[in-house]
C-alpha cells in the first residue's frame, strides 16, 4: 500500500532541493528524512535528487512530478482545512512572493512589518525576479506576483494596485541634485543601468535620442539595490521609484530628483492562480499588499 505521507515528503524534498531543508520544513531530522528519500527512490525507481558539487539537483523524472505532486499536497491539505478565513495570529504559513528589485525596495519593509505586527507565525519568502514570465504561479511555486504584470497567462488572475512614478536617485552633493536636472544634464552624466540580461539600453534612451541626446550609462547591474550603492559611492545616477518621503533616500546618502522628461506611470499589479481564490490565507495576504500599497504615497492606487 502506498504511504501518502511520501508524497508529503517528496513535495518538501522538491520545493527546498535539500534533505536538511525537507527536515527543518516538516520538523523532523536530517537522518530521518534521509531515509524517506530512500523510500521514495525505490518507489519511483528513480534517484530524485543527485548531487552536483555541493548542491543537489532533481532528474527529470523528479521535475516531470513536482507540479503534479505539489498540487495533490495541496488539495489534500485543503481538505482537512475548516472553511472560513483564518485568524491572522493563529496563521501559520509561509508565503513566496515574487517582485521585481526595484519594487521591493518600497513593498518589502512595510510589507513585513505588517505581517509581523498581525500574523507573527507567518513567514514571507521573496523569491528572485528570474521567475518572472516563467510558469511559477501555475505550478505553485508562487504564491503571488506583484509588480509590471505584462506577462501572464490566460487563467492567471490579475488585480491592478495602482501606478506609480520613476525618478532620478544621486548623491545630495551631485550637480543634478545642487544645480538641477536639465536634460543635457541628464544625458551627460555617469548613469548605472539596471538590467537582468545586461542590456545598455532602455526607454529612456528612446526618449532622449528623440532629443538628440544619448546618455552615458558606464556600468549594469542585475540588482536595483546595487545600483543604488554604486549611485552613493560612485557617484553615479540611478533610476528608482518615488519614494513616499524623503527618509529612504536620506538613510542611503542620496537624494530623489525629478527626471527632465515626460515618463509614462508605471502601472502596479499583483497576480496570483485561480486555485488560491478561495484560500482564506491568501485572501489575508492579498488584503495587506493593498493596504501596504494605498499606505505608499509614491503610489496612486487602483479602486478595486
Amino acid at each position: 500500500m502506498l504511504d501518502l505521507n511520501l508524497l508529503v515528503a517528496l513535495d518538501a524534498l522538491l520545493e527546498e532541493g535539500s534533505v536538511a531543508g525537507a527536515a527543518a520544513r516538516l520538523n523532523t531530522s536530517a537522518p530521518a528524512m534521509s531515509r524517506t528519500l530512500g523510500r521514495i527512490r525505490r518507489q519511483l525507481n528513480d534517484p530524485v535528487l543527485v548531487r552536483a558539487g555541493r548542491n543537489l539537483v532533481p532528474t527529470p523524472r523528479a521535475l516531470e512530478l513536482r507540479a503534479a505532486v505539489h498540487d495533490l499536497v495541496e488539495q489534500a491539505s485543503a481538505l482537512l482545512v475548516p472553511a472560513g478565513d483564518p485568524a491572522p495570529a493563529t496563521l501559520a504559513r509561509t508565503f513566496n512572493l515574487q517582485a521585481s528589485d526595484m519594487l521591493l525596495s518600497a513593498l518589502a519593509a512595510p510589507l513585513v512589518l505588517a505581517v509581523g505586527r498581525r500574523a507573527p507565525e507567518v513567514v514571507l519568502r521573496f523569491l528572485p525576479d528570474t521567475l518572472e514570465g516563467t510558469s511559477a504561479l501555475r505550478e505553485g511555486r508562487v504564491d503571488l506576483e506583484i509588480g509590471v504584470i505584462d506577462h501572464a497567462s490566460p487563467e492567471t488572475r490579475v488585480e491592478p494596485l495602482g501606478t506609480g512614478r520613476i525618478v532620478g536617485m544621486a548623491r545630495e552633493d551631485h550637480p543634478l541634485v545642487t544645480r538641477g536636472a536639465t536634460l543635457r544634464r541628464f544625458a551627460d552624466a555617469k548613469h548605472v543601468g539596471v538590467s537582468r540580461h545586461g542590456r545598455l539600453h532602455g526607454p529612456i534612451d528612446d526618449l532622449l535620442a528623440a532629443r538628440g541626446l544619448r546618455r552615458r550609462t558606464v556600468v549594469t547591474v542585475s540588482s536595483h539595490s546595487t545600483a543604488l550603492l554604486l549611485a552613493r559611492q560612485g557617484g553615479l545616477v540611478c533610476l528608482a521609484p518615488a519614494p513616499a518621503d524623503d527618509d529612504l533616500p536620506a538613510a542611503l546618502g542620496l537624494r530623489a530628483f525629478e527626471i527632465p522628461l515626460d515618463l509614462p506611470e508605471v502601472e502596479v499589479a499583483m497576480a496570483w492562480h485561480p486555485r488560491n481564490d478561495a484560500d482564506g490565507g491568501q485572501r489575508w495576504l492579498r488584503d495587506q499588499v493593498r493596504e501596504v500599497l494605498r499606505g505608499a504615497g509614491a503610489f496612486h492606487h487602483a479602486g478595486r
